[in-house]
């Protein structure tokens, strides 16, 4: 089943070209929702208005090779391996959920931009590499959603709990656990089955793509440049206009030698 490219088999009854369309959509709306929530939220206002008070009271002017070095080091360490949340069972999960939905999205536009339709040729590599960044959400996923969650871990709430800002996460774990059962039922010549899981999927593709506005998709796009902001601010010495760090040892007293910490 791995290595079996779900897409080159649903070609037999639907068109690449509405396949192609249909992700050609899912970027659009993606533009579209980030766009809207920039512009109702003032997100990129306010980083345009947080970078000129920085530079106001910066103490040392970059260059620019010490730009390009902090940007790079932040888009590797801090952006790359999610090293804001320190050594730890988020932040693996994070990993394993953000580098799964990479490969997840990569394979899907690859394997049906290059390797469905007719006289097109199978890719094995790419058909696993698609199974695999499915696994791989659903293992950080879940792993996150029942047991890492901030109000499922500290603040006791039950997992089954659900607000507006878990939309992102479930229709992510949705469109990967669907895809999953849609290609392993296609494989096994389970055909109703196939095209009940294939709506699924298609259905939250949907509700991922075209609830950007609603959901914490966006986020993707503003912690990278938060991130690399904060950096920047720390190297100029302007440090987002807080004051620099006290010059004495940290005390946090006995009590956090009791339990591990988790109180976010």
């Amino acid at each position: 089943m791995l290595s079996n490219n779900p897409y080159s088999i649903l070609a037999e009854t639907i068109s690449p070209l509405v396949m192609q369309y249909f992700i050609l959509a899912m970027i659009l709306l993606i533009l579209v929702g980030t766009i809207i929530q920039m512009i109702h939220h003032k997100n990129l206002t306010y980083f345009f208005n947080n970078a000129k008070k920085a530079k106001l009271s910066a103490t040392k002017k970059l260059g620019m090779g010490e730009k390009v070095s902090i940007i790079a080091k932040t888009t590797v360490v801090d952006i790359g391996t999610t090293s804001e949340l320190g050594i730890g069972k988020r932040r693996l999960s994070h990993v394993l959920g953000m580098y799964g939905t990479i490969l997840f999205w990569v394979s899907s536009v690859v394997l049906v931009f290059c390797y469905t339709g007719v006289g097109k040729s199978n890719s094995e590599a790419w058909s696993i590499l698609w199974h695999a960044g499915a696994i791989l959400t659903c293992l950080g996923g879940y792993w996150f959603w029942f047991f890492l969650r901030v109000d499922v871990s500290s603040e006791a709430h039950p997992w089954y709990r659900i607000i507006k800002a878990d939309l992102f996460v479930l229709a992510l774990l949705a469109c990967a656990t669907f895809g999953l059962i849609w290609s392993y039922t296609q494989f096994k010549g389970q055909i109703s089955l196939s095209y009940i899981f294939l709506t699924l999927f298609v259905a939250s593709n949907l509700i991922l793509f075209g609830g950007v506005y609603w959901s914490k998709f966006a986020h993707m796009f503003y912690k990278p440049g938060a991130a690399i902001q904060k950096n920047l601010a720390e190297a100029d010495g302007s440090r987002d206009n807080l004051p620099p760090p006290a010059d004495a040892p940290e005390q946090f007293g006995l009590g956090i030698k009791r339990e591990e910490p988790k109180h976010y």
